[in-house]
């Protein structure tokens, strides 16, 4: 029994101390003072000899740096030379764009919340706020979308005249230009709301505030180059577009065939050092009118005319497209959404060595320049475009659920229904959540790498779901292509935005966690820097820091998930309120709980991980989950508490921590190492799996939460445009407001016919009949019919002609409207 308390004693003095990092010499004198009370109180004399000699020679070990080096980290500095695998240029590019930001503390295993929440919340500027109030507005009630893709194929003339007029295109540009120089966060509050009303404007408005030429030249341009370029992007007067993904390098961008040549040309009458082009690129958004070309290319100088080097890399230019040799206009059509996007060649296209992108100076930073553009801008155009897509079918979903009635009852009181609704709110709030986290991010200073890989893959992919949700909600009225049918144009871009900026499959399974793990973790990236040293010494010593730092995190990981997996966290200090502490408490655990699965993991795989997709998309997904689920909590910080939003805060925050439990689970059913996944197990969930999805009562909450008007389903979908108050979306909100005040009114008349007050007939009550009987009044009557006259108009579709199917010249097509045709019959009229 004396031994047994001991071992108890000793294991949990080493799992409290590793818990709380306690520092390597305070680790030691604790070891030191418990074998000395050991001493005087223990009853077995060699095994006091026992512990001493081996106290002592670990102790030496570790805390003499000479000892240390020698016999420890030396060793591992070798092996580690061996077989780290070789990084690729582009590989190198990437881990160094960007900055570490909430994911580094995500990875910590101990997260600092008052890091996170003492964040400014992200807001617009009065200026930025009056033009999405101002212009915004005016551009969206401009948009037709039904027009744009069936009838014209293109925004119309004057939409793309207002566009450039009111600088739509320049919102990235600083005023020193004549930009209109907003934050990040006001640029994807535009690009929202436009998405709510045109998927194809809003990838138009995109690409210019995105990655392209404007944001290449604000960071690298000369000053040459600034002055020549920006003031014409931001009048609108130059269209730009940026050539990149070529037919045999798409997700490998860095794999493009695309050359320059060095050489002598001729440039406006006079010979000039200068770069023969040729080049081959499809997919290329805006390309079609671009009146700017940014290309990308692998530069060559095989006659040492800029340098001593043969081949420079990926460098990045600015082409006149009206340049002999260049070809630009075809387009593309991606999927029935016709914004400006289409393929450019060029053959044999001279221009000077200015036209490189920074000059000279920048030759072969291409890659470089793109990856750190790419870092920011990727988390804003798309996640914006598809958190507008999802704000509409929200907000018109819970309204047609509400209005629309089948069997006598609104279809938003069936089960099936209610579960979808309560789900499609509940991702919608993590989606907004995420996206304004990682905008706001932006205008913190940071260039959030790995955030913004997971803003755009998880983004775009919730809201794949929620336009699903919301095609199977409206049934019928949404597969009905007309003017009328506001989900069938965002059901149709959904994959445009899944396939662009990194396709999700990629991102997912080689760029968040294979980037993280790099990126965002304390110690890794500064083990690799310190084993590629040149100085071998330094190196030795680097890496010794380095690694002693990395074993004390692991050890103190693993003793933290230990603990909170056996106490699922309960006693871990935490900030929020009683609706959202335990959420905290959670995530400090799967904080604790994933750093510790990713360090053994890397450690057991090595380089081999790069190859292991499927394990590498996992902890991916975990670290996702984990960034998902603070952004929630920040959200609901930032907007003040508010009680009504409870619901679909709890429904985010246990959707994500449930899906990250079984991403952890899925990581160890399939981990290669039998006794490393059993060890893992062990301290991740010593209980077994706990945390279960939202139940169905949390999901009903939120379905009655979107399927009523008040500020909570306001909040959720605030960003619609609904000032068209002939279509459909305008008419929502009133249609909504009715139905619930018209739902007494309706028990009053079915109560009336079921004791014969008045005639059942085939079902439907006339208002007339009903007010003459006493059972409504003359208001409540204009009401019921106001509403029936509104919901009429909403669940109608459209209908056409044989020959008026099809893509028309604009003013051609003509339509009849199911429900004006059907009241034109009912009287005996027609079209």
């Amino acid at each position: 029994m004396a031994a047994v308390f001991w071992a108890i004693i000793a294991v949990g003095g080493a799992v409290i101390l590793a818990y709380r990092r306690a520092s390597l010499v305070v680790a030691t004198l604790s070891a030191a003072a418990l074998i000395i009370v050991y001493t005087f109180v223990g009853d077995s004399g060699w095994l006091k000899l026992f512990w001493w000699a081996l106290f002592i020679c670990v102790a030496a070990l570790l805390n003499s740096e000479e000892l240390r080096r020698r016999w420890l980290t030396e060793p591992l500095f070798d092996l580690f030379r061996k077989v780290m695998p070789e990084v690729s240029e582009t590989e190198r590019a990437a881990l160094e764009s960007g900055s570490v930001w909430w994911d580094g503390e995500l990875f910590s295993g101990r997260p600092d919340w008052d890091r996170l929440l003492s964040t400014p919340a992200p807001a617009v500027s009065p200026e930025e706020q009056a033009f999405i109030d101002g212009p915004t507005e005016e551009l969206c009630a401009m948009l037709d979308e039904w027009k744009i893709t069936h009838e014209l194929g293109d925004l119309p003339p004057e939409v793309w005249a207002f566009i450039k007029a009111r600088g739509f295109f320049s919102m990235i540009i600083s005023k020193d230009y004549g930009g209109l120089d907003f934050s990040a966060v006001a640029v994807s509050q535009v690009l929202t709301k436009i998405a709510t009303r045109s998927p194809t404007a809003a990838s138009i408005v995109s690409v210019p505030n995105s990655l392209g030429p404007a944001e290449l030249l604000l960071r690298y341009g000369t000053e040459e180059q600034k002055d020549q370029y920006l003031p014409a992007l931001a009048r609108g007067e130059a269209v730009p577009c940026f050539a990149l993904t070529a037919p045999t390098a798409g997700s490998d961008a860095g794999a493009i065939e695309d050359t320059g040549i060095v050489c002598k040309g001729d440039w406006h009458g006079e010979e000039v050092v200068g770069i023969r082009l040729n080049w081959n690129k499809r997919y290329i958004t805006l390309a079609p009118v671009a009146t700017i070309l940014g290309l990308a290319f692998k530069l060559y100088d095989p006659d040492h005319l800029i340098g001593e080097q043969d081949e420079y890399g990926i460098t990045c230019a600015l082409v006149p497209p009206d340049l002999p040799g260049v070809t630009i206009g075809r387009r593309h059509f991606p999927l029935n959404i016709p914004f400006q996007n289409g393929p450019t060649e060029g053959r044999d296209v001279f221009v000077p060595l200015d036209a490189i992108i920074g000059g000279k100076r920048m030759a072969g930073h291409g890659w470089r320049m793109l990856t750190e553009c790419l870092a920011a801008g990727r988390s804003i155009s798309l996640p914006s475009s598809a958190t507008g897509s999802a704000k509409l079918a929200v907000f018109a979903s819970g309204a047609y659920a509400r209005i629309r009635k089948q069997f006598h009852l609104p279809i938003a009181k069936f089960g099936g229904i209610e579960e979808v609704l309560g789900r499609m709110g509940g991702t919608l709030y993590a989606m907004d959540s995420v996206r304004l986290m990682t905008a706001g991010a932006n205008d913190l200073g940071e260039t959030p790498a790995v955030p913004s890989a997971i803003a755009k893959y998880h983004v775009t992919e919730m809201g794949r779901d929620v336009v699903n949700d919301a095609m199977d909600i409206h049934g019928g009225k949404g597969i009905q292509l007309g003017p009328r049918n506001y989900l069938a144009r965002p059901y149709e871009a959904v994959p445009i935005a899944i396939t662009v900026e990194g396709a999700n499959i990629l991102t997912r399974s080689m760029i968040i966690f294979g980037q993280g793990a790099i990126r965002s973790h304390p110690y890794v990236l500064k083990e690799m820097e310190a084993v590629a040293d040149d100085d071998r010494e330094r190196g030795i010593e680097r890496f010794d820091e380095a690694f002693m730092g990395h074993a004390g995190f692991t050890l103190s990981n693993a003793a933290r998930a230990l603990w909170m997996g056996l106490t699922h966290a309960r006693f871990t200090a935490t900030p929020g309120d009683a609706g959202t502490r335990r959420y905290y408490q959670q995530l400090n655990r799967y904080s604790a709980a994933f750093a510790l699965a990713a360090d053994v993991t890397m450690s057991m795989l090595g380089g081999g991980l790069k190859k292991r997709e499927k394990i590498s998309a996992r902890l991916g997904d975990a670290l996702s989950y984990l960034y998902i689920t603070s952004a929630v909590l920040k959200r609901y910080e930032d907007q003040g508490r508010q009680r009504d939003d409870l619901p679909l805060v709890e429904w985010a925050c246990r959707d994500a921590l449930y899906k990250l439990q079984e991403q952890l689970h899925g990581l160890l059913r399939n981990f290669p190492s039998r006794w490393g996944a059993l060890l893992l197990r062990v301290l991740i969930f010593p209980t077994g799996r706990t945390f279960s999805a939202p139940a169905d009562e949390l999901t009903a909450r939120v379905a009655e939460l979107i399927t009523h008007p008040g500020p909570a389903r306001d909040r959720l979908t605030a960003g619609v445009y609904d000032g068209d108050h002939d279509s459909p979306i305008g008419m929502m909100g009133e249609a909504l407001a009715l139905a619930v005040q018209a739902e007494p009114l309706e028990k009053r008349l079915h109560e009336a016919m079921r004791n014969g007050t008045l005639k059942r007939g085939d079902g439907r009550v006339g208002l007339d009949e009903a007010q003459a009987a006493g059972v409504i009044n003359a208001d409540e009557a204009a009401l019921l019919a106001r509403l029936e006259n509104l919901t009429a108009e909403i669940i109608a579709v459209d209908d056409f002609a044989a020959d008026e199917i099809g893509v028309r010249p604009a003013g051609k097509t003509r339509r009849r409207n199911s429900a004006k045709a059907a009241a034109a019959e009912s009287t005996g009229g027609g079209d």
